[in-house]
C-alpha cells in the first residue's frame, strides 16, 4: 500500500467521524437548547467538509496521478 492511499483512508473516515459527531452535537442542542452544542456542531460541519474538499483535492496538491 502506498503512503498516500493510507493517508487518503484516515482523512475519508476523519471526515465521516466528523459528521457523525457534529450531527451527536446538534442532536445535544435540540434536546438541551445549548448554543455552544449549536456552535460545536457547526464548526464540526466545517471541519468535516474542509477534509472532503482536502480528500478530493489531495492528487493536485502533491502532483500525483
Amino acid at each position: 500500500m502506498r503512503l498516500i492511499t493510507a493517508h487518503k483512508i484516515l482523512i475519508g473516515s476523519a471526515a465521516v467521524f466528523f459528521v457523525f459527531f457534529a450531527l451527536w452535537e446538534l442532536r445535544n442542542y435540540s434536546q438541551s437548547g445549548e448554543a455552544w452544542a449549536a456552535a460545536r456542531g457547526g464548526l464540526y460541519l466545517l471541519v468535516a467538509v474542509g477534509m472532503g474538499i482536502y480528500l478530493k483535492k489531495i492528487g493536485r496538491l502533491y502532483k500525483l496521478k
